[in-house]
C-alpha cells in the first residue's frame, strides 16, 4: 500500500490487518504519521518502508511478493495550487508521476490488481447532480482534481495494455479521526483560537456530501470483493451545507453565541466547488449501505477529533 501512514490509508491498514491481510506500506511521511504505524510494527505480516514512490528501488522493495496494491499516496492539498508554483509541481510529481512510477513497478513485479484513491473533484462543476460515474466530460477546476483525473487515465490505460485489474474510487469528503485538513478540522482549529467568531470561507451555502472514514474503508473492501475494473463513487446520499457543518462543530464544542463571519462569494477559494453530490446508486446496487449519513459522519468526526 502506498500512503498507508496517511489519514485514510492508516485506517485501511488497520482494517486489512484485522482481516488477516499481509501488508507492506510505502510512505515518505510527507503528510502521513509514523505514530499510526507503530502499533503494527511488530506484527507478523506487516512491513513498513519509508521512501518516495518515485524511487524505483523503494518501489521494487515494497512490491516484492505483492498481488494487490492500494494506491493511497498523493499530495492531498486541494486549496492553494493556483497561488504556488511549487505546490502545482508537487501535485504533478506525486499524483501523476508517482502513479506512473507505481504502475511501472507493478509491471516489473507482477502485481496484478490496483485500487486507486481518486476524488469527486475530478467531475468539476458537473451539470448533472447527483453526479454518476458515467458523467462526462470530466472538467476538474483544481490542480488536485486534474492530477487525480490523469491518474485515473494512467490506471485504465495500464489495465488495458498490461492486463491489470483495477478499482477507481471517487471519494466524497471523507471525515473522521486522524484527519488533518478539510472544513471540519479548519472549524475546530479556528474556534479553539477564537471561540467567539468563526470565519467561514464563501457564503456558507456550499453543499457537499460527507462520508466517515470507516464507512469509506469498508466500502472499498466491499467493492474489491465483489467486482473489478470499475469506477465507483464512494459517498452518502445526503449533502450538507457548510453552515450546517459549522453548527455541528459549535454544538459539539459546547460553545454559545458564536458569530459566523463570511468571506463572501459562492466558493471558498479558486478551485473550490460550490456543490458536490455524488450519485451512489452503483455502489448501492452492489449491496453496500453506509452506516452514517453526512450529518452523522460529520458529528462523529467532530467528537473523535476533539478527543484526539
Amino acid at each position: 500500500m502506498t500512503g498507508g501512514a496517511g489519514f485514510i490509508g492508516s485506517h485501511l491498514v488497520d482494517r486489512l490487518l484485522e482481516l488477516g491481510w499481509e501488508i507492506c506500506v510505502v510512505d515518505d511521511l510527507s503528510s502521513g504519521r509514523l505514530e499510526w504505524m507503530k502499533p503494527h510494527m511488530d506484527k507478523k505480516g506487516f512491513r513498513f518502508i519509508q521512501g518516495d514512490i518515485n524511487d524505483d528501488r523503494v518501489l521494487d522493495q515494497g512490491l516484492e511478493g505483492v498481488e494487490h496494491v492500494f494506491h493511497m499516496a498523493a499530495d492531498p492539498v486541494i486549496r492553494g495550487g493556483f497561488e504556488d508554483s511549487q505546490r502545482r509541481y508537487s501535485s504533478v510529481r506525486n499524483n501523476i508521476l508517482g502513479t506512473r512510477a507505481l504502475l511501472e513497478g507493478m509491471v516489473r513485479s507482477g502485481a496484478s490488481r490496483i485500487s486507486f484513491a481518486s476524488s469527486s473533484v475530478v467531475y468539476g462543476e458537473a451539470s448533472v447532480v447527483p453526479t454518476p460515474e458515467s458523467y462526462g466530460p470530466a472538467r476538474p477546476i483544481s490542480i488536485y482534481g486534474a492530477t487525480k483525473l490523469a491518474g485515473e487515465g494512467l490506471v485504465t490505460a495500464y489495465s488495458h495494455g498490461m492486463g491489470l485489474a483495477y478499482w477507481i474510487f471517487r471519494f466524497a469528503n471523507i471525515v473522521g479521526p486522524r484527519a488533518s485538513q478539510g472544513v471540519v478540522c479548519d472549524f475546530i482549529a479556528k474556534l479553539r483560537r477564537n471561540p467567539q467568531v468563526l470565519e467561514i470561507l464563501g457564503d456558507g451555502r456550499q453543499e457537499k456530501c460527507y462520508m466517515h472514514v470507516r464507512d469509506c474503508v469498508d466500502a472499498m473492501l466491499f467493492c474489491v470483493e465483489r467486482t473489478e475494473n470499475q469506477i465507483l463513487n464512494l459517498g452518502t446520499e445526503t449533502p450538507l451545507s457548510v453552515n450546517r457543518v459549522a453548527e455541528i462543530v459549535v454544538d459539539e464544542m459546547g460553545l454559545e453565541g458564536v458569530r459566523f463571519a463570511y468571506s463572501g462569494g459562492d466558493r471558498g477559494w479558486r478551485g473550490d466547488l460550490p456543490r458536490t453530490h455524488l450519485d451512489t446508486r452503483k455502489l448501492r446496487s452492489l449491496g453496500y449501505r453506509a452506516r452514517m449519513d453526512s450529518e452523522e459522519a460529520v458529528r462523529s468526526a467532530v467528537v473523535e477529533l476533539l478527543s484526539q
